[in-house]
């Protein structure tokens, strides 16, 4: 399939050279979180890159020391009740382009990857680390539950210690990602990009459909498991976006102060 039909838009900058194409998160002034724009474009990216046969790695990153923030709120404050449903639906999207695609997808993470936005490196192959990135799944300091694969990728990674890191919200650092194995390799922050594109060079020189086979028996005995983790996360994330706690958790971030749930 030719990669002609998409090209950069001003939050997503797409370079390929010699079968690697990254896709960089551009939206520097917000951390690069998701806007329905973004998360549009990005799903689009992995769908024809993805497929594309002259495409052998695929890399994603952040640009200006962030990987991803996670969603943007403004986007998902007070959505309508009939489009819930349909927007995780899209964000959903994004998780099973990485998964799906036989191409191996590497994350290159600076900075912080936090929300949704920890749940895309999650979903990846191979991550490298900068030595200042951090992975966060803080959904529940406003009120929610991860909702991009997050209680599926904690508990494997991180066994009995995945609700503790959930239901506290709890950072993990470079090191700490290193420990669980959820990081492949951490590097110095200046030479992230250098680290990323030796291990895609890498790769490119191996065979793809030995790889294509790797990834898929992999990932085959997870499919099931991911997929019912998926389903749980949409029915109670598409609940808790409704909630008075979800409002108050919004408005105390914004604020800057500590939120006042109160479970309704």
């Amino acid at each position: 399939m030719s990669n002609s039909r998409i090209e950069s838009t001003e939050s997503l900058k797409i370079e390929s050279r010699d079968g690697v194409t990254t896709l960089t998160l551009h939206r520097p002034e917000r951390r690069n979180a998701l806007d329905r724009d973004l998360v549009l474009n990005l799903g689009a990216a992995l769908r024809v890159f993805g497929s594309d046969s002259s495409v052998r790695v695929l890399i994603l990153r952040g640009a200006a020391g962030a990987f991803c923030a996670g969603a943007d709120l403004s986007s998902i404050e007070n959505p309508e009740d009939d489009t819930i449903a349909s927007r995780i639906d899209e964000f959903h999207a994004l998780i099973r382009g990485i998964v799906g695609t036989d191409k191996p997808v590497v994350a290159l993470v600076d900075g912080p990857a936090v929300g949704f936005g920890a749940d895309l490196a999650l979903a990846c192959d191979l991550r490298v680390f900068s030595d200042r990135a951090y992975l966060e799944e803080g959904f529940v300091k406003i009120g929610l539950m991860p909702d991009g694969g997050g209680t599926h990728w904690l508990r494997r990674f991180c066994g009995p210690l995945a609700f503790e890191f959930l239901a506290l919200g709890r950072r993990l650092s470079a090191e700490d990602c290193a420990r669980f194995g959820i990081a492949n390799h951490v590097v110095a922050a200046q030479e992230l990009v250098q680290a990323g594109d030796a291990i895609a060079d890498s790769l490119k020189a191996s065979a793809p459909l030995a790889l294509a086979k790797i990834k898929r028996s992999l990932r085959e005995g997870e499919h099931a498991e991911l997929e019912a983790a998926l389903s749980r996360e949409k029915s109670g994330q598409s609940a808790l976006i409704q909630s008075d706690d979800f409002k108050e958790g919004v408005q105390a971030f914004r604020n800057k102060r500590s939120p006042r749930f109160q479970g309704r």
